[in-house]
């Protein structure tokens, strides 16, 4: 395993982050506890300190899977993140959005669930376009100085708001995002335009969601239905990954693969990893074997001329994953 320092926190996390959206019982190809348990020993074994889940991930199971699977660990050696903003309850209008109300009430629930006194990670799910970015800064800012939580991010959002975010907490002197969690990979690069020039500009650490598009930048295009996932999943039906010059870098993607003797999944990872402003994917898998598969991406090196080769193909795609 190889570590990184996560953008200006100080903590060391693994250059693997653990995505643990698939515990719980949300969706037909997710993980009870006992098989979630089996992942994230193994993930332990192989040197992953870095766990990311949320409170709306099967509406709190993922945290109460996460935290009671790391019941027999020492909790000081691992990092973990969660998430607000989502509905927890629809008949709680204050069970969602990024109101001191809702922020207060969720993270303590998340701490219940999750079984810890303090969070290492609190991230802001999406942007609240009914809450002041004011009071959401401050309600986190509060969260920190009481201890419940070391550090705080966000995750996806327009670039725009994310420089109103940072400037708020620097002019009024309130805990800043350290992280952002954004959508980013082989396939969906309209990051690269403006957040992660100003996540680099602002030493923020980046850890990108859906690291393999899905599971499209995992197989041919041809073979995205042969996954019960990729059947069932209904936000992949929102992903434009294979529109524009999609198809040829999947296609890419196998041809180097091949080359290699490794996965396209492992392909994809390492163009990931050698993204300087990139610190820890995260990875969100239901096999012990694709996680192994995960962390010997590490050990694959790619050439300037095969990174380019990957990414000539790329055309500009509908910007996703913000709402």
């Amino acid at each position: 395993m190889e570590y990184t320092t996560l953008g200006s926190t100080g903590m060391t996390v693994s250059r693997i982050c653990l995505g643990c959206m698939s515990f719980g019982t949300g969706q037909e190809w997710m993980l009870d506890p006992d098989e979630s348990q089996a992942l994230i020993d193994r993930a332990i074994d192989l040197g992953i300190n870095f766990f990311d889940t949320a409170n709306v991930y099967s509406t709190g199971e993922s945290e109460a899977i996460l935290g009671e699977a790391l019941e027999g660990y020492d909790r000081d050696s691992q990092v973990v993140a969660t998430k607000v903003f989502a509905e927890m309850d629809s008949d709680n209008p204050n069970a969602s959005g990024l109101s001191r109300k809702a922020i207060e009430q969720e993270l303590a629930a998340s701490l219940e669930r999750l079984g810890m006194e303090t969070i290492d990670l609190y991230q802001t799910h999406r942007w609240d376009y009914e809450t002041p970015i004011e009071q959401t800064l401050r309600a986190l800012d509060d969260a920190v100085r009481r201890g419940q939580v070391r550090y705080v991010g966000t995750s996806s959002m327009w670039a725009h708001q994310f420089a109103e975010a940072l400037q708020t907490s620097d002019t009024l002197d309130l805990e800043r995002f350290a992280t952002m969690q954004n959508h980013y990979n082989v396939l969906y690069r309209e990051e690269e335009r403006e957040m992660l020039p100003l996540c680099e500009k602002e030493n923020v650490g980046v850890v990108p969601w859906s690291p393999l598009a899905r599971g499209v930048a995992a197989r041919s295009h041809q073979d995205i239905e042969s996954t019960t996932r990729g059947r069932t999943d209904k936000y992949l039906e929102q992903m434009s990954y294979l529109q524009g010059g999609g198809e040829e870098i999947n296609e890419r993607v196998q041809e180097l693969a091949d080359e290699k003797g490794v996965s396209m999944a492992q392909i994809s990872l390492a163009w990931l990893l050698h993204k300087d402003w990139v610190d820890a994917p995260i990875v969100g898998t239901t096999s012990v074997e694709h996680l192994e598969d995960a962390v010997e991406a590490l050990e694959i090196d790619l050439t300037e001329s095969e990174m380019e080769y990957l990414e000539d193909p790329y055309e500009p795609l509908p910007v996703a994953g913000h709402e």
